[in-house]
């Protein structure tokens, strides 16, 4: 891969983003959004969410301690968090910083 490359996946990776970011004020420019788009705008959020809560702790056995331990505290430590803050980016980082502390210097 040359240096050319690197910065065109890059370049085209953003304006992907961008335009997927803008698409939806594009449409419903001037118009109101319609209730089904409003339904799915609360929804998924969440729904997305949980998938990623249950995407991380697939592979979770209770053999070991250390397989199960570090990320119950880390998704407990995110949950307790968020409820506290309400900060999505602090909680994340809480719970991500509480994994890999318990997952390389503990277990």
């Amino acid at each position: 891969m040359t240096d050319l490359w690197i910065v065109t996946v890059i370049a085209v990776c953003a304006l992907c983003t961008l335009l997927e970011r803008a698409f939806p004020f594009l449409i419903f420019r001037g118009r109101e959004v319609p209730e089904i788009i409003r339904y799915l705008g609360g929804l998924l959020p969440m729904a997305i969410i949980c998938t990623l809560v249950f995407y991380c702790l697939r592979n979770v056995t209770f053999e070991a301690g250390a397989s199960w331990v570090p990320q119950l505290a880390a998704s407990l430590i995110t949950a307790i968090l968020h409820l506290w803050k309400g900060n999505t980016m602090l909680s994340i980082a809480g719970g991500t910083i509480c994994c890999m502390i318990l997952t390389q210097f503990v277990f």
